[in-house]
């Protein structure tokens, strides 16, 4: 009898988590900017980011792989990747966090915004950030906007003296997901 209830608990767990709606994309954009007037800008962009949102609490993660990132001149992307991400000792960047008094009810075709709390880990190094977010519905997709800016000092990057009066202090990064049901 026991296992019996065990074995029906478990199945009606699984399934709860199986009817979760999660919105998905693997080809979400992620540009940041870096540029100071007089200099040449220092811009880049991804467009392979994956990013989910669980619908049911608000949980949402995305990921990105720092040598997606092109720029418009090579030798700055190789300066990038070798420089100053380290690319190949950090891969990935990750952010892990929560949509606050998020509700799939309150969406609808006008955005509306809310505050993202999460942690958001770069170079080997993970800090808690809080950025507002524009989101909303168009037919079965969530579309998702957010501009913020970051600090590279933040996340144990390096600005060599030489080149940092040619670099932002604040990099400002702007995201963008068009998720799908999954």
């Amino acid at each position: 009898m026991k296992k019996t209830i065990l074995v029906i608990l478990s199945l009606l767990f699984s399934l709860s988590l199986l009817a979760q709606d999660k919105y998905l994309t693997k080809k979400g954009n992620v540009q940041f900017k870096a540029s100071v007037p007089s200099f040449k800008p220092i811009e880049a962009k991804n467009s392979s980011v994956t990013a989910i949102l669980n619908t049911a609490n608000g949980d949402f993660a995305a990921l990105v792989l720092i040598k997606g990132f092109r720029f418009k001149i090579a030798l700055m992307e190789e300066h990038f990747n070798e420089n100053y991400m380290e690319s190949d000792e950090y891969p990935k960047g990750i952010f892990k966090g929560k949509i606050e008094g998020f509700s799939l009810n309150k969406l609808t075709e006008n955005s509306k915004t809310f505050n993202l709390t999460g942690s958001l880990t770069q170079h080997g190094k993970t800090k808690n950030i809080v950025v507002p977010v524009s989101i909303k519905l168009q037919g079965q997709k969530i579309l998702f906007d957010s501009n913020f800016k970051l600090k590279p000092e933040d996340f144990g990057i390096k600005i060599p003296k030489i080149v940092r009066k040619k670099i932002a202090r604040e990099v400002e990064v702007n995201c963008n997901f068009e998720l799908i049901k999954k």
